[in-house]
């Protein structure tokens, strides 16, 4: 664990993000901790949430499927090894604009709805995340309608 955490440390400490030799990217590795931390705050992850995570990283990572695989598991034991989620936006932050965090809000509403409903952790984390990625309640918002738009057509 240690080793995995010293290494996602060093990641941070680079000023230029680099995609790693087995193919993994500490800013496709924040983000995918963020979809993977808000499809398990209900404590229920389901085989449709993974699924869906899945087909968003190939889709928006134009990732195999071996590759989203193990961008997920990546992703996952980040997430378990870190204390908080301040160093995922951290990352996300200093690399992304507010066009690009905005558009992983609106993927993050997607997991959120992926189920039909949104529950009080859900929206709890929403707005954690929102803050953390330096996004005003308005934005969420309209990232959020956006997405139930899309989805009911």
């Amino acid at each position: 664990m240690l080793a995995s955490l010293k290494h996602f440390f060093e990641k941070l400490t680079d000023d230029t993000p680099r995609i790693a030799a087995d193919g993994t990217d500490p800013i496709r590795i924040a983000t995918c901790a963020l979809f993977l931390e808000l499809a398990r705050i209900d404590e229920q992850f389901s085989p449709d949430e993974v699924e869906m995570i899945l087909g968003l990283l190939k889709e928006r990572y134009h990732l195999s499927d071996e590759h989203a695989q193990a961008l997920l598991e990546e992703a996952d034991a980040e997430r378990d090894a870190s204390v908080d989620l301040w160093q995922f936006a951290n990352l996300i932050n200093q690399n992304y604009s507010v066009a690009e965090k905005i558009d992983v809000v609106e993927t993050l509403w997607q997991i959120v709805f992926v189920d039909g409903k949104m529950d009080k952790y859900e929206r709890y984390l929403m707005l954690k995340i929102g803050n953390l990625l330096r996004l005003d309640h308005d934005q969420l918002i309209q990232a959020k309608l956006k997405v139930m738009q899309r989805d009911a057509q």
